[in-house]
């Protein structure tokens, strides 16, 4: 099941995409949106009668992290090698704020302070419960994990090389792009942890050339590792966000450029760049 954020042009709306998705992560033709009461995370899955054309309505970010964005560095051992770093022996992170988050289709806006500006395609988790000191399970971390969906952790390198502070570089507005829908785990899911402990295809496209080409299989430290370091530091709330790393072959974006990034059996993200 996929719980997208939505708008026809008033208030957001949160509603069910049916449809199957293509090879390349996009829904096949007919595909829509059913209407849901009330945010699903809090008020449980009430649909509503009201159903539209997934092409009538503009997706927004599948959630608006209420609380913080945990962001996973050096988790992929090419990726790490590739800046000259080497893997950290325990999940290193850090904190994006919530503003910035955008959705499918914005606009990520490169600012005056940075002229190298690189994406970093991801997979993300979305936490659907209060949770803290959580065991490094996947039973217990299924317990807890709302669903998944893909992540751009863009980053200023210029700037992160400049100040040495993964946050400064990477928590600017529009720098952390989210969707385009949440894929729920568990019953009612279509993946669980097991799939992607086994590895789904991650790829970014730079104006439509393959750019990054990993596998979830590829994780220095599996979701149930990282969920339970951080709850272990912080309590992670409902809607809290976790963006597991990305894989080798992060590099520069233009204004102008459209990056793409994919998830294998959970959607196609996509955004242009422009100038701040």
């Amino acid at each position: 099941m996929r719980i997208a954020r939505f708008t026809t042009g008033g208030d957001p709306q949160f509603g069910i995409v049916t449809g199957e998705l293509d090879e390349y992560g996009q829904p096949e033709e007919g595909a829509s949106v059913v209407a849901l009461a009330g945010d699903p995370l809090y008020a449980g899955i009430n649909p509503l009668e009201e159903v539209h054309k997934l092409d009538d309505v503009r997706l927004l970010a599948p959630v608006l992290p209420r609380s913080k964005v945990v962001a996973v560095a050096r988790n992929y051992a090419k990726h790490a090698a590739e800046l000259g770093n080497e893997v950290p022996t325990e999940p290193l992170f850090f904190l994006k704020p919530n503003t910035s988050v955008i959705g499918p289709n914005d606009t990520i806006q490169r600012p005056a302070a940075s002229e190298d500006l690189h994406y970093e395609g991801e997979l993300a988790v979305v936490i659907g419960r209060i949770c803290r000191d959580v065991p490094a399970t996947a039973e217990a971390v299924a317990q807890v994990v709302y669903g998944v969906t893909v992540a751009n952790d863009v980053t200023a390198r210029d700037v992160q090389r400049r100040t040495g502070h993964f946050s400064q570089a990477k928590g600017y507005d529009t720098f952390c792009p989210l969707g385009p829908w949440i894929t729920l785990l568990g019953d009612e899911g279509d993946v669980d942890l097991a799939r992607l402990a086994d590895g789904v295809r991650l790829q970014t496209f730079l104006n439509g050339d393959v750019v990054q080409d990993g596998s979830t299989a590829n994780l220095v430290f599996d979701i149930p590792t990282l969920v339970h370091a951080v709850s272990s530091v912080m309590t992670l709330l409902p809607g809290d966000v976790i963006l597991t790393g990305t894989p080798e072959g992060v590099g520069p974006m233009e204004p102008g450029d459209e990056i793409e990034v994919y998830v294998e059996g959970i959607g196609s993200l996509t955004n242009k760049v422009a100038s701040r």
